[in-house]
């Protein structure tokens, strides 16, 4: 059987078609600029060439019917005509109080949705595109939802309740939901296989670390923390984002500047985090050049002129990364592992390194040597001594959401 994963964007559509006999990627690509000038890259697996062109998308169906095209083609195609796509899944952002795991998408699902719009007003909507889309496009096939969030609603309610009127969680769904579910969820279950923990109690502490970045705390497979809240805004600093700061700064900001409570927000959306400090740009990459970071081994060169700012926000990211995972280890009541993962994750060793540094309270430590470079699979970066592993993990969220959807169409 075979499944096609969508990510819709606001202006873009990711998508990859698995076989889930073999849990093989046949094809993927991206649909770029959607309802702006268009652009596509589709890569078969099979070895036909890669389409790589401009191309009219006004429309997220122009854009599902594009890929489509390309599936079927003759010219770079992997599968022969529609009936081949058995199911499609979707990644969905924001499942509020109501989706406490995938589902089988329905009109009372999407109304449910368009009422969540409130909590995820930047991704629901993009969501809800794809999703009918691909409803009008491919009208017969079942389409499913995976939401970030449903990994997380094992929470505790003294983790999700936040400290604020009690009626604002009953009327208006205000608690913390995390995000990044798929990704925590896929390799806590790796490390914890790993470890030899299966069906055993483990502690594994997940760092998903990307432009968008969080931590979970994992108990036996279960989630019992998360760094993300409401929004994706609370937690660690990010590319763009400043997290977790005093709930004032909004008002301070809007006050300062002159501006709207709602253009305060955005520039701790969108004009913080990494950003805000260095100014420069928001990419860790670029980021770690400035700061004189060797991008394989994760050193310092001495050699090289060091930006200040850049530093600082290197340093302020990793800082208060190892300040979550000190207090998740208290969560967890222990630590057996904790796992790197998502673009920073696998491809920063100065990253990793930094702040495993800072966990030598822990009895924590990374081998320098295995951290170098970046991650194209498992890797087991632990430094002698250390009570707990250090595992680098490549995230997988695409083949969770495959996993899912084929699960529920197969029920």
């Amino acid at each position: 059987m075979n499944v096609l994963v969508i990510n819709a964007g606001s202006s873009s559509l990711k998508y990859q078609l698995f076989n889930m006999k073999t849990e093989s990627i046949l094809a993927k690509g991206l649909c770029d600029r959607i309802a702006l000038d268009g652009h596509l890259k589709h890569t078969p697996a099979n070895g036909k060439p890669v389409y790589d062109s401009d191309i009219p998308l006004p429309t997220h169906a122009e854009a599902i019917s594009a890929v489509i095209d390309k599936l079927t083609s003759e010219d770079y195609g992997v599968i022969g005509d529609l009936s081949e796509i058995n199911a499609v899944g979707h990644r969905a952002v924001h499942g509020g109080r109501k989706f406490f795991g995938s589902t089988l998408i329905n009109d009372d699902v999407i109304a449910t949705l368009e009422d969540y719009i409130r909590l995820a007003p930047l991704h629901i909507p993009a969501n809800l595109m794809g999703i009918r889309a691909c409803q009008s496009v491919m009208p017969n096939i079942p389409q499913v939802a995976v939401f970030d969030t449903s990994f997380h609603y094992t929470m505790p309610e003294y983790a999700y309740i936040y400290p604020i009127p009690y009626k604002y969680y009953e009327l208006n769904d205000i608690r913390r939901y995390g995000f990044h579910g798929t990704s925590h969820r896929y390799v806590s279950a790796i490390a914890i296989e790993h470890l030899n923990l299966t069906g055993k109690e483990s502690k594994v502490i997940t760092c998903h670390l990307g432009n968008g970045s969080s931590l979970a705390a994992v108990r036996d497979g279960i989630s019992i923390d998360t760094t993300m809240g409401v929004t994706p805004l609370e937690g660690l600093p990010m590319g763009t984002r400043a997290g977790s700061v005093d709930p004032s700064m909004a008002d301070i900001i809007a006050t300062t500047d002159g501006s709207s409570l709602k253009e305060a927000i955005n520039i701790l959306n969108k004009k913080s985090g990494v950003l805000g400090i260095y100014e420069k740009s928001s990419d860790f990459r670029d980021i770690e050049l400035a700061a004189g970071v060797d991008g394989n081994t994760g050193f310092i060169d001495s050699s090289k002129e060091h930006d200040k700012r850049a530093m600082l926000a290197l340093d302020i990211f990793c800082y208060h990364a190892a300040k979550y995972i000190g207090a998740y280890v208290v969560a967890l009541g222990g630590l057996d592992a904790i796992v790197f993962t998502a673009g920073i994750g696998e491809n920063s060793p100065y990253v990793r390194k930094a702040i495993c540094d800072r966990l030598g309270g822990l009895d924590v430590c990374i081998d320098d040597q295995k951290n170098v470079g970046r991650v194209s699979g498992f890797r087991d970066v632990t430094g002698i001594g250390s009570k707990a592993k250090i595992f680098v993990i490549p995230t997988n969220e695409e083949l969770v959401i495959a996993r899912d959807t084929i699960e529920l169409i197969n029920k």
